[in-house]
């Protein structure tokens, strides 16, 4: 599966467009996790347990877009694009989503 932000892929040919295909998951973080970065947050620096939730939910949202590509037959997903969205303290939406294509 070729996944691209752009519209076209170097050297390939769309021949259908399937439709949209998304993909999404809500993560949060333990409490434990929640106080180490609220220390972190005090004293300045990256907030590596959110970091790493948010990397997390990239992975896990695309890898459900991609199932809802292969589900339609797809050769690649163009046009990606994340949105995140706060859904309480410590706990984020990811939403990916991109159109899929058969290729020529």
């Amino acid at each position: 599966m070729i996944l691209t932000n752009t519209s076209t892929i170097a050297e390939k040919e769309i021949k259908e467009t399937l439709g949209i295909v998304k993909g999404s998951t809500i993560r949060a973080k333990h409490i434990g996790k929640d106080i180490m970065a609220g220390f972190r947050q005090l004293v300045g620096g990256e907030l590596k347990e959110y970091s790493e939730m948010i990397e997390e939910a990239r992975k896990i949202a695309t890898a459900k877009m991609v199932e809802d590509a292969n589900s339609l037959g797809a050769d690649a997903i163009v046009n990606i694009r994340f949105s995140t969205s706060a859904v309480m303290q410590g706990a984020a939406e990811i939403l990916v989503y991109g159109t899929a294509v058969k290729l020529k």
